[in-house]
C-alpha cells in the first residue's frame, strides 16, 4: 500500500482543522493547522490559521500567518483582506487601504464583495462617504445578496437626503 502524497496528507489535516475551528475547538484547528503547514505548506492553511488566531483576539498573530500565506501565493486573495479587516480592527485604517486595494487586483480570490466592503468600511470611518458608498456599490456588484453593503448603502442614502 502506498503512502498517501504530502498534499493530500496536507489537505486531510486542514480539512480537520476547519472542522474543530467551526466547532469552536480554536486550540485543535490551530495544532491541525500547523501540522497541515508542516506537511505541506499552503497560502489556505496559513490563512486559515491567521483567522482562527484572529478568533482567539490574536490579531498580531493572524497578521503575521497571512504574511505567511502571501509568501507562499502572492495570487491568493484572501490574506490580503484578512490583514485589512485585522488592521481596521486594530484601528490602523489607512494601513488597511493598500490590504485591501490589493485583495481586490488578486488573481485568485472569489469572494470579491469582502475588501470592497471592508474598503468602504475604511471610508466610512475616514468620512469619505462618496467613496465609501462607491465600495459598497462594487461590493453588491459582486454579490448582489450581501445583506452588510445593502444596509450600508440604505444607510448612506438615507443620511445624504
Amino acid at each position: 500500500m502506498s503512502k498517501k502524497d504530502p498534499l493530500s496528507q496536507a489537505i486531510e489535516l486542514f480539512q480537520k482543522a476547519y472542522e474543530y475551528q467551526m466547532n469552536g475547538e480554536l486550540n485543535l484547528a490551530i495544532e491541525h493547522y500547523k501540522l497541515s503547514i508542516e506537511t505541506f505548506p499552503t497560502a489556505e492553511a496559513y490563512t486559515f490559521l491567521g483567522w482562527t488566531y484572529s478568533f482567539q483576539g490574536k490579531l498580531q498573530n493572524a497578521i503575521a500567518e497571512c504574511k505567511k500565506a502571501i509568501e507562499v501565493d502572492p495570487d491568493f486573495g484572501n490574506p490580503y483582506n484578512d490583514i485589512g479587516a485585522y488592521l481596521i480592527e486594530l484601528g490602523n485604517h489607512d494601513e488597511a487601504i493598500p490590504w485591501l486595494e490589493k485583495a481586490i487586483q488578486a488573481k485568485r480570490y472569489d469572494p470579491r464583495h469582502y475588501p470592497h466592503y471592508n474598503l468602504g468600511r475604511v471610508y466610512l470611518i475616514k468620512g469619505m462617504i462618496k467613496k465609501a458608498l462607491e465600495e459598497f456599490q462594487h461590493a453588491l456588484e459582486a454579490y448582489p445578496d450581501y445583506t452588510l453593503a445593502k444596509e450600508a448603502v440604505d444607510k448612506i442614502k438615507f443620511t445624504l437626503n
